[in-house]
């Protein structure tokens, strides 16, 4: 017997209670994605609540059971059977709102929120009222105590963080909500049902039940099932002439992808979890068979133009197939509603080829010039699912798309602000690798070249090479800025536009000096090559100058918004304070890393940092690791020694004050915490017969790039790995990189690998790829892996990266002691992730 009733987390957590995860649970493992979505559920209840204060929003179940242990008397002991993720992330926020509300307005929260919803404050033995897995449980206690080693690199850390940041935007929102507001939401406003199992059911089983219950139906088989019960008589044959021909269609994950498209046309804040259930309520309206039938009519017609978009070759108009193949190529979803609703308008004959066609032009370029400045994915979501509903009907479609997205804070660069902000922005770290390199595709083909190369076969080139050589930094020196030095102007300049070009891979390139390069560029078919090969040096002057030409050409290619007011972008300071609201305790990172993230110079952001407000700003320290002579903090009186902070935080410094390099976190690593560069991991490709070219293109690339000893060195090693049992990936980025995988994608748990070689020279331990897999997604494993890697000599990887892909050389292989060493620890690796263990999800 088992009693389920509705509540809040208020009525969960007052009183002497606690509610212990059992073993069997897996560990916490919820990520930014769950944090973002109960975030912005959190916010628009905050909202709704001011006009209504009695509304409640569902997130869910949570099974209990009675503990079997007998605690103290007056403490209630429950295990959480199923709903884990939810109740931990959901105690995680109201630490974040306590310590943000302490922070800010008053101490008295602290005591207030932990005596009320945290702890037990008079029961030593059962003081948290949650408790999670033993894995998680330090970490949580962190946040609970509020030490200075809260927010890690673990996942309670990242959630930590995650709504410590979001809290502290609130005021800096486009719809500002009081963190009161948020609280009150929080702690009375989100609806749960608790399902308690009676004393001495067997709780395994329960759990058990819960998630091995096999395939589930999909959104789009509930909503068959539904429309089918309602036609009685005509459903047969409705089924056979109009519901099958489009099932078949379609995948079940495009026939759910259609149903929420056609919710969206009419409110873009329809969730696709929740297609089923809005289609449903939309349905019960209609009162006829006839009706009925009508609709699956209509979504007929719709999904044979959902078809064109998927499949962009079957469009028949030569213009709205190029852009259509082009929105394709680019890879994001989020565009489909206004593509669906532009083909419905042309279908209904409110509109042409030719002005859809402009009007898909219009979105090309808002992604690009998007990406050029560095705000490919801010609010890009909210911002396309609103284009139907919010542009003007009375205008024709693409000046209506056009004047949508010119107005408010969109991010569609001008002109004035995109050539000034090309000249500095990382394009290089920005987006996702594909959309950077068909933005270089696309601009080489605005040249009509009558000397056609196969463009898709190109990859991108940094003239100016990652890695500096003396002859590079000589060239650099010849230009820099007052205090600059070589260093710093190369991290402003690598990863610019005005450094990058298409190339086919060529020995003659990599880190060369630029006169052996100028010779491979003017070799090269690809006009954006040879532009560079017309210069006598390649430094600072010279990337600008390309920059701004460059520049010419994309305003050019992709017109802009309606004016150069209201929607330009400014100094991304919002990417600055993601950065820093990410940067792990135990790290530190510098001004200057962060000027060449954001695309400005290292004084502005010390400016920025000494006169705004700005989580962990103590951690930016001087490019030596040294605080910066006039660092004060913004607090009202307080003195105390950064320093002393940062050690506190597990940051460890040298006899002059200097931090540990290796605790540094880089630009390209600052990138992936402020999501510049997405955080979604390079895949291997699957194997098939187009790996032989691969390996064969990785082994030259090796053997170009590296010395005989380490190209032969890093042979050995993928040699004995296959030896072992491992497979060799390889991708198909700028370059060819390899992949040691301990299992393949047809593993009950999907792939794994350990590194990532590149043949510039890097072997990338993937800590963020191990955290989402078995048995990896445990922290105990990947320290683990941490520790024997440092045993190798030349290979130092901190604390501080074990949600990052942190990196050594692969010269490090040239020591046949060492090299030996990594592949015992490679064979550890391999054989853990042989290990088969129990499905322990708790995705609730």
């Amino acid at each position: 017997m088992v009693t389920a009733q509705e509540t809040t987390l208020q009525r969960l957590l007052e009183g002497a209670k606690q509610y212990q995860v059992p073993l069997y649970q897996r560990t916490y493992s919820w990520t930014e994605l769950q944090f973002a979505r109960i975030w912005d559920d959190v916010c628009q209840l905050a909202r709704d609540r001011a006009d209504h204060p009695g509304a409640t929003h569902f997130i869910g179940s949570l099974v209990l059971a009675p503990s079997p242990a007998i605690g103290p008397v007056g403490v209630a002991e429950y295990l959480v059977v199923d709903g884990q993720q939810r109740l931990t992330t959901l105690s995680i926020l109201l630490c974040a709102i306590r310590d943000h509300r302490a922070e800010h307005e008053d101490p008295k929260h602290r005591l207030r929120l932990d005596q009320q919803y945290l702890t037990n404050p008079f029961e030593e033995q059962r003081w948290l009222k949650l408790v999670p897995t033993q894995a998680d449980r330090n970490a949580y206690t962190a946040c609970v105590k509020s030490t200075p080693h809260v927010g890690g690199d673990d996942a309670v850390g990242g959630a930590y963080r995650f709504f410590a940041k979001a809290l502290d935007a609130l005021g800096t929102a486009e719809e500002p909500v009081a963190i009161e507001q948020i609280e009150s939401a929080v702690i009375t406003g989100l609806a749960l049902v608790a399902i308690t199992a009676k004393p001495g059911d067997n709780v395994y089983r329960i759990f058990e039940s819960l998630n091995n219950t096999g395939l589930t139906l999909t959104q789009a088989d509930l909503l068959r099932n539904y429309i089918f019960m309602r036609l009685p008589h005509r459903g047969p044959a409705v089924y056979e002439s109009l519901w099958l021909p489009l099932q078949q269609r379609f995948t079940p994950t495009e026939l759910v992808l259609l149903f929420w498209l056609d919710l969206v046309h009419r409110d873009p804040k329809v969730k696709q979890t929740d297609t089923y259930s809005t289609q449903q309520t939309r349905l019960e309206k209609l009162r006829t068979e006839a009706d009925v039938e009508a609709e699956v009519q209509r979504f007929s017609r719709l999904g044979a133009l959902l078809r064109v978009i998927l499949h962009p070759t079957e469009e028949q108009d030569p213009g709205v197939r190029q852009r259509l193949e082009r929105l394709s190529a680019w890879g994001t979803t989020t565009v489909y509603p206004v593509l669906l609703h532009l083909l419905d308008r042309r279908d209904r004959g409110t509109a042409t080829s030719e002005q859809i066609a402009t009007a898909m032009l219009y979105l090309e370029s808002f992604f690009v010039r998007r990406l050029l400045i560095g705000r490919s994915t801010m609010n890009i979501n909210r911002i396309l699912l609103a284009v139907v509903t919010e542009m003007d009907r009375e205008l024709p479609v693409h000046e209506a798309v056009r004047k949508y997205l010119s107005t408010g804070r969109k991010h569609w660069a001008s002109d004035t602000s995109l050539r000034a902000m090309v000249r500095s922005i990382p394009f290089y770290l920005n987006g996702r690798a594909n959309q950077r390199n068909l933005v270089l595709r696309w601009l080489e083909e605005s040249y009509d070249s009558k000397e056609p190369v196969a463009l898709e076969k190109l990859t991108i080139e940094h003239v100016l090479p990652q890695a500096l050589s003396d002859e590079w930094r000589r060239m650099l020196a010849a230009d820099l800025d007052a205090d600059e030095t070589p260093d710093e102007a190369h991290d402003a300049l690598v990863h610019t536009l005005g450094n990058l070009t298409l190339t086919g891979y060529n020995s003659e390139l990599s880190n060369k000096p630029f006169a052996a390069k100028r010779v491979a560029l003017a070799k090269s078919g690809v006009q954006l090559s040879r532009e560079i090969a017309d210069r006598q040096r390649w430094g600072r002057s010279e990337i600008l100058a390309r920059a701004d030409a460059l520049a010419d050409r994309i305003v050019t290619i992709w017109p802009g918004p309606t004016g150069e007011t209201g929607n330009d972008s400014e100094v991304p300071w919002d990417v600055l304070a993601k950065a820093l609201a990410e940067l792990p305790a135990g790290s530190w990172t510098t001004y200057g890393d962060l000027a060449a993230l954001i695309g400005t110079a290292p004084q502005p952001v010390g400016n920025r940092l000494a006169n705004h407000p700005t989580l962990n700003a103590h951690r930016v320290l001087q490019a030596g690791g040294i605080v910066a002579g006039n660092f004060r903090w913004l607090e009202p009186g307080r003195t105390d020694d950064p320093r002393d902070v940062l050690r506190a935080e597990g940051v460890n410094f040298d006899q002059y004050g200097r931090a540990d390099r290796t605790q540094r976190i880089t630009v390209e690593e600052l990138a992936q915490l402020a999501g510049v560069t997405p955080p979604d991991l390079p895949e291997p490709r699957s194997r098939s017969r187009g790996d032989v070219d691969r390996a064969a293109r990785f082994m030259e690339q090796l053997t170009a790039l590296q010395e005989p000893a380490v190209a032969t060195a890093t042979a050995v090693v993928l040699d004995a790995w296959t030896t072992m049992g491992g497979i060799l990936g390889y991708g198909d980025g700028d370059e060819t990189s390899c992949f040691l995988l301990a299992r393949d994608k047809g593993h009950e748990y999907g792939n794994i690998w350990p590194v990532t070689v590149y043949p510039s020279g890097k072997c990338e331990v993937v800590f963020q790829h191990l955290s989402i897999r078995t048995p990896f997604d445990r922290v105990t494993l990947r320290e683990e892996l941490r520790q024997r890697l440092n045993q190798l000599p030349g290979v130092e990887i901190t604390a501080a990266k074990l949600a990052l892909r942190p990196n050594f050389p692969l010269t490090v292989l040239a020591d046949a002691e060492a090299r030996d060493a990594l592949l015992d620890h490679l064979r550890w690796f391999y054989d853990q992730a042989q290990v088969s263990t129990p499905d322990e999800t708790d995705l609730a």
